[in-house]
């Protein structure tokens, strides 16, 4: 698995990284992504795969069942949503409000998205 190493403004460059965490496991959404990247911006994180769709998907696609392959991301989604969930919340030390997962048609790319609770105010930020 390669370090996410995207210089952008909030990309995280961490080895421990929302999208080394999720793609780490072989029935992770990500499939097998070759590249990964998060951002973070305020409350929300997002992390990116691209050229992720297994051989057998990419079989799915050119078949033209690509509504096969989304029926069994989306399931897939669904299953491992609590281990994502956490996998953010572990590494953000923030509680996750929502999340959001979606594919491109052929399932080479895909997004996971996370809405964060907002930070409690301080009093150094009220003064």
């Amino acid at each position: 698995m390669r370090k996410p190493t995207d210089s952008r403004p909030g990309a995280l460059s961490t080895p421990r990284s929302p999208t080394s965490s999720a793609s780490s496991s072989r029935t992770s959404p990500a499939g097998a992504a070759t590249r990964s990247r998060a951002f973070v911006h305020q409350d929300l994180v997002v992390c990116v795969f691209e050229d992720g769709a297994t051989r057998a998907e990419q079989n799915l696609v050119a078949a033209g069942e690509a509504k096969l392959v989304r029926i069994q991301r989306d399931a897939l989604q669904r299953a491992l949503a609590p281990q994502l969930v956490a996998a953010v919340e572990r590494l953000t030390s923030r509680t996750v409000r929502t999340f959001m997962s979606g594919m491109d048609e052929d399932g080479a790319a895909s997004i996971e998205a996370f809405l964060l609770e907002p930070e409690p105010l301080t009093a150094s930020v009220l003064a």
